[in-house]
C-alpha cells in the first residue's frame, strides 16, 4: 500500500534538509514537508500536523522532527503506517543542554540572529565537514528560512519536550532509526536505546557522519530510507 509521506525537519532546518531525499521518497507517495515553526511545544506541533495530515501516512522526522514524530505516534498510532526517526532521541532535555539552549536564545533575542548559525554548525556536523563551505552555506540558508520567530519557538519546544521513552514499547509500526556514528547532539547510544525498546525497528549507524545526516551522507541515508519505503503494509 502506497502512503503519503510527511517529513519533519530539525531545529533551524528548512525543507532543504531533505533535498537529497525528496526525489527518492516521491516515488513512493506524495511528500509533504511539515511547517515546524508554528508552535512553541512538541505537543502543539504534533497536534497541528495531525490536523492537516492524511488519514494514514508514513512519517520521517529528524532531531526536533523526531521528537514531534514520537508525540504523533503517542497521540494517533493508528494513523501512522511506518516511521523513520533520524538523528533523534526519546529522552527529555537535560540541565546541561538547557544551559546551552538558554545562552543561544539570549543571543538571538538580543538581535544577533546572524551569529546563531556558527554557534550550531560545529556540533551539527562531523569533524571532517567543519571546513565544508557548501554545507555551511546550506546550514546558514536554512537558518534564514526558519527565521528568528521560528527559531525561538523551536528552541522552546525542544527544551520542553516530554520523555518519550515510556511509550517506545507501544510503537507497533515498522520503524527505521538512523544515526551518524559521530552525532554529538543525539548520539548513537540514544538511537540504540530506542531500537532496543521499539519492537519492529531497524537501526542504521552511518559512518563518518554527524547530526545532519541527510545532508552529510545522503547516499547512506537514502539506502536506508529506500528499504524502509519499500516495506509493504497490509490493506
Amino acid at each position: 500500500m502506497s502512503l503519503p509521506i510527511l517529513l519533519i525537519p530539525g531545529l533551524n532546518c528548512s525543507a532543504r534538509l531533505f533535498q537529497h531525499q525528496l526525489p527518492l521518497l516521491w516515488k513512493y507517495g506524495p511528500v509533504t514537508v511539515c511547517d515546524h515553526r508554528v508552535s512553541n511545544s512538541v505537543e502543539g506541533l504534533a497536534e497541528s500536523m495531525l490536523e492537516t495530515a492524511p488519514p494514514i501516512f508514513a512519517l520521517v522526522g529528524l532531531s526536533l522532527g523526531g521528537f514531534v514524530a514520537l508525540e504523533m505516534l503517542r497521540r494517533a498510532p493508528e494513523r501512522i503506517g511506518k516511521v523513520a526517526l533520524l538523528a533523534t532521541s526519546a529522552r527529555p532535555d537535560t540541565p546541561a543542554e538547557k544551559e546551552i539552549r538558554d545562552a543561544r536564545v539570549a543571543v538571538a533575542r538580543e538581535g544577533d540572529y546572524v551569529a546563531i548559525p556558527p554557534l550550531h554548525y560545529a556540533k551539527n556536523v562531523h569533524p571532517s565537514r567543519q571546513t565544508d563551505d557548501a554545507l555551511r552555506a546550506t546550514h546558514r540558508t536554512m537558518t534564514d528560512e526558519v527565521g528568528l520567530t521560528g527559531y525561538l519557538r523551536q528552541q522552546e519546544a525542544i527544551g520542553g519536550r516530554p520523555d518519550a521513552r515510556p511509550g517506545l514499547g507501544a510503537i507497533a509500526c515498522p520503524t527505521l532509526i538512523v544515526v551518524g556514528d559521530a552525532d554529538a547532539i543525539t548520539p548513537p547510544s540514544h538511537a540504540r536505546e530506542m531500537a532496543s525498546a521499539i519492537p519492529n525497528s531497524r537501526l542504521v549507524v552511518i559512518p563518518e557522519c554527524g547530526h545532519l545526516c541527510t545532508l552529510e551522507r545522503p547516499e547512506a541515508v537514502n539506502i536506508a530510507l529506500q528499504a524502509w519505503a519499500e516495506i509493504r503494509l497490509e490493506g
